[in-house]
């Protein structure tokens, strides 16, 4: 299991974005494959499905979040952390996300596409996980990962 998310590739800014072919499309396929994976994950799955009741809402917000990301297109206009702090998740549970992204984004995109998803993933969970850590009083220093107490494991 991953225990850092990694240095930030060389040369990846937005003129790289015609160049990996990312599109609407492909975004769409990436989200909607990645989010599918979710839902069947034994450790992530529980947590969505728990708290998500409009899949169709959550995969066009989730378009609109890494069109934003990746193409600058300015359509995700919410506040992710908010959203994300009060989940009972940590190192663990990001670790997990990055995983089956990884995977789906190189089963689905071409490999520069892949990187730059891969990129900016790492990033966005890395912001999470420092966001969640936080909000529950926690704060990380340098390189150190969010751990939840074994009795907060219960409220997942």
């Amino acid at each position: 299991m991953n225990t850092s998310y990694g240095r930030v590739p060389q040369g990846q800014t937005g003129r790289s974005i015609p160049r990996a072919g990312i599109d609407e499309d492909v975004i769409r396929t990436l989200v909607h494959a990645f989010y599918a994976q979710i839902r069947e994950d034994a450790v992530l799955g529980p947590i969505f499905l728990s708290r998500i009741t409009d899949w169709d809402g959550h995969l066009e917000r989730m378009c609109a979040f890494w069109s934003s990301l990746a193409l600058t297109s300015g359509r995700y206009l919410g506040r992710p952390m908010e959203a994300h702090a009060p989940l009972p998740v940590d190192a663990v549970h990001f670790d997990r996300w990055l995983a089956l992204f990884e995977e789906t984004a190189r089963r689905v995109c071409a490999p520069e596409a892949s990187d730059y998803f891969m990129d900016r993933a790492r990033r966005v969970a890395q912001s999470l996980e420092l966001g969640v850590a936080g909000a529950h009083g926690v704060m990380l220093r340098r390189h150190e990962r969010y751990r939840r107490l074994p009795e907060d494991r219960t409220t997942a």
